[in-house]
């Protein structure tokens, strides 16, 4: 297969591992990267509004990045979807390669944030969710994916306690549970929205089903939130 042929191949989940792999170099932050690959996917392929044709259209549905920290599935998704090419995978890390070890949403097709600092994702989802109802955007869905260590982070504390009462019902948060928190206890991070008047569902990270079932969740007048068990990161 030459490049060019690669570059225009459309992609299952199948082979998500061989796109994956097509990047290479340090800091690669695999464990960081293939939690997520489940929750990406079923996000791109059956759940958000959003296609390489509509990443600039007002209607379209928001997908924000905030575990930006190897961001391996989060490239490879995006190749198989057709938000930019394949061919660019290779170049990951490099110098001159758009696809840096955090997604700069000025170079990255799709991207709607830039990613750094862990605890920025959620609190920008809100202010999202709050712009577009000002502009009587009131049908696109905002989706923000964080991990569980990063709701050490204070801000986002803020962004939760502010949510429900705020009744951001267009704002969706998964939170990718790979037992990487500090000070975790069971079934803790559900009970933190619940307690904020979030609707909350937890679910097995690798299963498509069930974490479509769990992303299509009726929850009218609060925000949503999955969290999305998956193996534990040093396992």
């Amino acid at each position: 297969m030459t490049i060019t042929e690669e570059a225009r191949r459309m992609y299952g989940y199948a082979d998500l591992p061989h796109l994956m792999g097509l990047m290479t170099g340090d800091e690669k932050h695999n464990p960081a990267a293939t939690s997520t690959l489940d929750v990406l996917w079923v996000l791109y392929d059956r759940v958000l509004r959003v296609s390489p044709e509509t990443v600039g259209a007002p209607g379209r549905d928001r997908f924000l990045l905030s575990k930006g920290h190897g961001p391996m599935a989060y490239y490879a998704v995006l190749a198989a979807k057709g938000f930019l090419s394949a061919e660019l995978l290779a170049g990951f890390g490099s110098y001159d390669s758009p696809l840096g070890h955090h997604p700069d949403r000025l170079l990255v097709p799709g991207a709607e944030i830039g990613s750094g600092s862990l605890g920025h994702g959620l609190p920008i989802a809100v202010g999202t969710t709050l712009g577009l109802r000002a502009q009587g955007l009131t049908d696109p869905a905002v989706w923000v994916l964080v991990g569980d260590a990063e709701l050490d982070e204070g801000s986002n504390h803020e962004a939760i306690a502010f949510a429900g009462p705020a009744g951001l019902e267009r704002l969706h948060t998964v939170v990718v549970d790979n037992a990487s928190a500090s000070y975790p206890r069971p079934g803790g991070i559900a009970a933190r929205f619940e307690a904020a008047g979030w609707s909350t569902v937890s679910v097995d990270g690798r299963d498509h089903d069930a974490l479509y079932a769990a992303f299509t969740a009726p929850h009218p007048g609060r925000p949503h939130v999955v969290v999305a068990r998956v193996e534990p990161k040093n396992a």
